[in-house]
């Protein structure tokens, strides 16, 4: 019962929120994707005296996600969720971090498997992965994708990755909180959340029975929203502020991990 606890409150209120998510659409503002290329270099800080002379190769992250990977909501894609998840992990880490977003507007876990993953299968077109930040979920949740299919094409998403690219780290940002989403009015608003709750309920899920089998790991997603700061003007979409909150949020989930898989490949480099 409780697994279908959006779709039966949804059910007596759908003339109502079908109003509502109208005129949402038309209301909320249509922000662009971010300008300029959509990879980079975050390079760490140098303090004074401590410039290391190993000069350790740059990591390589690899994003692939709805509109927030594709930087809507701000202005550049250094200010977006790659570009400022690579710079925290910089900090974090000491060593650069090569960065490169693979973003569609408006994707679901189903379109990107058809048209963004092709592209991750191609050898000629990534050589070489360390991390891999997955962040879906909103636009599933609006099209109330059940909970089974979303886990299917989640896990199905994951597999590949690992097959073609096997990175050091697949990093699974949770489903955002649209129950704090301010541009979404209520009843609107409660409904998608619970949707929203529901598919993060599924990708821990998966997440937890892939962990055995690959590195993976799910990462809670801003759940802080009631700060207006970190949204964009169309109420949305995460701020410049917001996605450097994310991003730091990301990087001090994961960089514990990757210090110590980068330690224990330096040790056994050196027993060999």
């Amino acid at each position: 019962m409780r697994r279908w606890l959006p779709e039966l409150i949804a059910l007596p209120l759908l003339p109502w929120l079908i109003i509502q998510g109208r005129r949402t659409r038309n209301n909320t503002p249509r922000l662009p994707e971010a300008l300029g290329q959509a990879s980079g270099v975050a390079q760490p800080p140098i303090l004074s005296g401590q410039q290391s002379e190993l000069n350790p190769p740059a990591l390589q992250l690899l994003s692939l996600g709805e509109s927030p990977v594709a930087g809507v909501g701000v202005a550049t894609h250094y200010e977006a969720i790659t570009g400022q998840f690579a710079a925290a992990l910089a900090i974090r880490l000491a060593r650069p971090v090569a960065w490169q977003a693979m973003g569609q507007n408006g994707a679901t876990l189903s379109s990107a498997i058809k048209t963004v993953l092709p592209l991750i299968t191609d050898k000629s077109a990534l050589q070489h992965v360390d991390v891999v930040l997955i962040a879906f979920g909103v636009n599933d949740s609006t099209a109330f994708r059940s909970r089974r299919r979303y886990g299917a094409e989640l896990k199905h998403l994951l597999l590949k990755i690992q097959l073609h690219l096997s990175p050091r780290l697949i990093v699974v940002a949770g489903v955002p909180p649209l129950h704090l989403f301010p541009a979404l009015p209520q009843p609107l608003r409660f409904v998608l959340g619970l949707k929203a709750q529901e598919l993060d309920e599924a990708t821990e899920q998966v997440v937890s029975d892939l962990s055995s089998q690959m590195p993976v790991t799910r990462v809670p997603t801003l759940q802080n929203l009631t700060d207006p700061v970190l949204m964009a003007a169309d109420g949305y979409h995460p701020s410049a502020i917001g996605a450097a909150t994310w991003g730091r949020e990301l990087a001090a989930a994961v960089a514990p991990r990757l210090e110590y898989r980068s330690r224990s490949s330096e040790a056994t480099s050196q027993a060999e």
